[in-house]
């Protein structure tokens, strides 16, 4: 390595330890785009609620979401379902509790820890839109991420 190079990755290495831990946390894969939960539906039809034209186009590729973990329905589950606001308990194990339509199924690509409810996480992976059952465990969903890794924020 020439003097130049050593100092210039010196200097580097210096600016990145001067940075704050927040900052060198991954946000997002390169490619993704961020929504939001707002950014989900467009409008309201006699058949429920209709993707937003955000999504459609997005269907397939990379995005980034923020939100929280709602308790897994069982520890070892391939996936969690990611909500808008934090929740204490299964909102979807009471027959009489509405699905909510600000969830989104993530499924992801290995195994990693659970957080507690009412960690701010954040969700990089595929975006899949249109009704959906898991065969292995029945699950509905409408919108999913596939591939999917996550980080608290």
């Amino acid at each position: 390595m020439t003097k130049p190079d050593a100092l210039r990755r010196r200097t580097l290495l210096g600016l990145l330890a001067s940075l704050p831990a927040a900052v060198l946390v991954p946000r997002a894969f390169a490619a993704d785009t961020e929504i939001g939960f707002d950014d989900l539906y467009g409008s309201v039809g006699v058949l429920g609620l209709n993707f937003s034209e955000t999504v459609k186009a997005l269907n397939g590729k990379g995005v980034t979401m923020s939100g929280f973990m709602a308790p897994p329905l069982k520890a070892e589950a391939v996936f969690f379902v990611l909500t808008e606001i934090p929740m204490s308990i299964c909102p979807f194990c009471s027959s009489d509790s509405d699905w909510p339509d600000n969830i989104v199924v993530v499924y992801l690509d290995a195994a990693q820890t659970f957080v507690q409810p009412g960690t701010r996480i954040a969700v990089s992976g595929t975006l899949e839109v249109g009704t959906w059952t898991d065969p292995e465990t029945g699950f509905v969903s409408r919108l999913r991420l596939r591939n999917a890794h996550y980080w608290s924020v």
